[in-house]
């Protein structure tokens, strides 16, 4: 008999990018492409915001994908199948619009692949032509190439150091120019996000992008999630986390993600130092 919240998957997807498949019959019920769950790893643990990349609510389950890149992911990754999470609150904020478009250009970069390709699917079976594009740092970060080429009509690939497929992200400018695209979603960097929506603003083409800003109790008490839209102050636990990417503040978005960086890079070197390592803690 399977626990509530039980690693029933885990699956390393690039390096330091992992997949986790949860047992959580009342939150696949409900689950939405677009909407995300907030997890506590221990009682004084922090609360970590990760968007919902896969459901079913016959097995009951719902996935999502994480990148190792402070101490609570870090700490996360260290789970194996058979753990469990103690606490997982879900779904949470606004699902995705989905309804026949036309043709839409959907554009993921680095773990934000994952739920883009929940997205995908949905579009497709909503009647759109779907045209991908899925990016990374390098090759060996790229992740889902073959599932988000068999859900897309048209799938292009691209890196920043040219390792594989496009160099970069300017070659949009051409799909754009070349073809008509109803709408646009980017799930990504906010450097991804905001490049794609200055190209789609020239041709005119509806964006919407998914907010990720730093997030406590993903349910519009603590303010901390807020973001500037259309010069509006919005919070994106439950105004979001999908916004208009023509209207963003992404300048004061990269500003407020980096707020506590010296002090998530702390914490990490402290966690390490002390043996929280994966392999230490299996000794």
């Amino acid at each position: 008999m399977k626990l509530m919240y039980e690693i029933v998957l885990k699956k390393e997807l690039a390096p330091r990018i992992k997949l986790f498949k949860v047992f959580s019959p009342e939150i696949a019920a409900k689950a939405l492409p677009g909407q995300f769950v907030i997890l506590i790893l221990d009682e004084e643990g922090e609360r970590i915001p990760l968007t919902i990349a896969d459901y079913d609510s016959t097995e009951g389950t719902i996935t999502f994908a994480f990148n190792e890149v402070g101490k609570t992911t870090m700490q996360l990754g260290c789970l194996d199948e058979g753990s469990r999470i103690p606490n997982i609150a879900g779904p949470l904020g606004n699902p995705s619009e989905i309804r026949r478009f036309g043709h839409v250009l959907c554009v993921g970069g680095g773990v934000m692949i994952a739920p883009l390709l929940l997205q995908v699917k949905a579009l497709r079976k909503a009647g759109n032509k779907v045209t991908t594009v899925i990016g990374a740092r390098k090759e060996d970060l790229l992740i889902f190439e073959e599932e988000m080429k068999e859900a897309s009509h048209e799938s292009y690939i691209a890196t920043d150091d040219g390792s594989k497929g496009f160099r970069g992200l300017d070659f949009i400018n051409e799909l754009l120019d070349t073809q008509q695209y109803n709408r646009a979603i980017v799930m990504g960097p906010v450097f991804t996000m905001k490049t794609v929506s200055e190209m789609t603003r020239s041709f005119g083409v509806p964006t919407i992008v998914t907010l990720t800003p730093i997030m406590v109790d993903g349910m519009g008490m603590c303010g901390v999630c807020r973001v500037t839209v259309k010069g509006e102050t919005k919070f994106a636990c439950i105004d979001g986390p999908e916004f208009d990417g023509h209207q963003v503040d992404f300048e004061e978005l990269v500003k407020r993600q980096r707020t506590f960086l010296p002090e998530e890079r702390m914490s990490t070197l402290l966690w390490e130092k002390l043996g929280g390592g994966c392999h230490s803690r299996k000794a």
